[in-house]
């Protein structure tokens, strides 16, 4: 009975920018919890390779082409989607990019890329979808923050203001849409070795250091994040709003 409750047979989950990385794998993690997966990305190629390998380990996969900063483009994907297909029950706002330069030279273009990528997307997808859970009276939806929405650290100012953003945002969703049965959350990776943070793992020096800045002592796998992923999908959170989960290795918890 209690494993029963992390079971998501019969539900749909949309996971934005989900072609590689985190977002594979979370969609990989809970298509294995039984989920029915909507892929999303830009690269349509990419997307129909991701799906192609998901449908070969057994997954039941949908392929959802459309740029999370489009607010318009956005709206009549899902839409579009709930209409022909059916219900979106989990979405995972994971669709993110990164920009590494110093504060005093960081371009004001830059700036907005991420404002547009790493915030406007959360708020543009979460709203396409809310609005179909709402008339539903049920949903859950999981924002991928990062350790940065608590911490700081030099070159990616902006990034973190991002974060921080999404933290926050995520707190306004639970504020609003709680009382129409919907959950939103957000789960807030550490250092995981991903595309995303490809530069950093090829970097000795930094490795070095976050394997001693990090209780847990090394880099996090993706594969770690599913459980918090699935956890909060699944009725085992039927209480859990506004929360932010760090996945981290201990790294915000300690000096």
């Amino acid at each position: 009975m209690t494993l029963q409750m992390f079971d998501l047979t019969g539900l749909r989950a949309l996971i934005t920018g989900s072609s590689q990385g985190i977002g594979f794998a979370l969609a990989r993690g809970l298509a294995g919890a039984g989920a029915e997966i909507v892929l999303n990305g830009r690269d349509a190629s990419k997307l129909q390779a991701a799906a192609s390998e998901l449908r070969s380990e057994g997954a039941i996969v949908h392929e959802l082409a459309f740029d999370a900063t489009d607010h318009e483009g956005v709206r009549a994907a899902v839409d579009g989607f709930e209409a022909s297909t059916g219900a979106i029950d989990i979405l995972i706002n994971n669709a993110g990019m990164q920009h590494r330069t110093e504060l005093e030279n960081f371009p004001a273009d830059a700036f907005e890329r991420l404002l547009q990528t790493n915030v406007a997307s959360v708020f543009h997808v979460g709203q396409a979808v809310a609005r179909h859970m709402i008339e539903r009276k049920r949903g859950k939806i999981i924002n991928i923050a990062s350790v940065q929405t608590s911490l700081a650290r030099p070159g990616i100012a902006p990034y973190t203001a991002t974060k921080g953003a999404v933290g926050n945002l995520t707190k306004g969703m639970a504020t609003d849409w709680a009382q129409h049965g919907l959950n939103c959350n957000a789960i807030a990776p550490g250092y995981f070795d991903t595309p995303l943070n490809a530069a950093l793992v090829a970097d000795e020096d930094f490795s070095a250091w976050l394997a001693k800045r990090t209780p847990a002592g090394r880099w996090g796998n993706v594969e770690e994040l599913v459980g918090a992923a699935i956890y909060l999908s699944s009725a085992a959170s039927s209480f859990v709003n506004g929360h932010t989960l760090y996945v981290d290795g201990g790294i915000t918890a300690s000096l």
